[in-house]
């Protein structure tokens, strides 16, 4: 037995000592209101930016779906955080703070979630992937506007231009930049047909689906390009139909519109459901 003189200075203090044993023994909800709390600053940018109208509040299903998460789990959360993601988590909230007024709101807001995100993974089974866990907790930025302004314009060329082959098969069709010329008469592909809405439904479906079904980090990436391709063929579909009507002299009210983008996007949600839910693992029994 080591005599006590030979141990370091610290671990002779009793209060010390009870310190440390209070710190490793501390509730893991504890540990998660403190990360919540360090990182108010986060919410209150994001609660803004959902109440001035500037951005789609879809984020918050986001919120929501990290929140079941650990409410399914709170019987098996871990007494005893993975190191790892417990320092990373620290480290996140910690330069979240020290990033602000450094660095766009958007981008100081993403440290933060994904440090939230760490600091959940670290009480979180080991069962449960990873990468689903960041994927919720970037989708729950408020970052559609900022999509729509970058990736915008190229989704809506991408879809006009596969719009036009699939109409060149019964119109004269001609594409400039995001527009069409169909039989003469201009179609303008808008905004709303760039589908950026429909890639965060379908990622935000990606990344739930997979939780529900256990599936491995590896298994949830290597289905992600199917994600992807799924989205991409649900807003040409959807694009193409609408043009068609136009072209035909016939347009859709703007309920039709509605109806067809509900029906396109729920056919993509149920394919990017089947993707990630065929050949689902099987369930592994859970320890504390």
């Amino acid at each position: 037995m080591e005599h006590p003189r030979t141990l370091p200075r610290l671990l002779q203090m009793p209060r010390f000592v009870r310190f440390g044993i209070a710190i490793d023994t501390a509730a893991e909800w504890r540990w998660l209101a403190l990360l919540a709390v360090a990182l108010w600053p986060t919410w209150w940018w994001m609660g803004q930016r959902m109440v001035d109208g500037s951005d789609d509040p879809l984020g918050v299903l986001a919120v929501a779906a990290l929140g079941t998460l650990v409410w399914q789990h709170r019987l098996r959360l871990r007494a005893a955080p993975r190191l790892g993601f417990q320092v990373a988590a620290l480290a996140g909230a910690v330069l979240t703070t020290a990033l602000h007024a450094q660095l766009p709101d958007l981008l100081v807001a993403l440290v933060g979630l994904l440090s939230l995100a760490l600091g959940l993974l670290a009480f979180l089974p080991s069962q449960v992937a990873t990468a689903p866990v960041l994927g919720l907790s970037v989708l729950s930025l408020p970052l559609l506007a900022s999509l729509q302004f970058y990736a915008g314009f190229p989704l809506r060329v991408v879809t006009a231009e596969a719009s036009r082959w699939l109409l060149s098969a019964a119109h004269t069709v001609e594409r400039s930049g995001s527009s069409l010329i169909v039989d003469g008469q201009l179609v303008i592909v808008d905004a709303p047909c760039s589908g950026v809405q429909m890639v965060w439904l379908g990622y935000f479906t990606a990344c739930v689906v997979a939780l529900v079904v256990g599936r491995a980090n590896r298994s949830f990436l290597l289905r992600l390009p199917i994600v992807s391709a799924l989205v991409l063929v649900g807003n040409v579909l959807r694009n193409t139909v609408l043009v068609s009507f136009q072209a035909s002299g016939a347009p859709l009210p703007g309920w039709g519109h509605e109806v067809v983008g509900l029906v396109v996007l729920a056919l993509v949600c149920a394919g990017i459901t089947w993707a990630m839910a065929a050949n689902r693992p099987r369930p592994l029994n859970n320890t504390r």
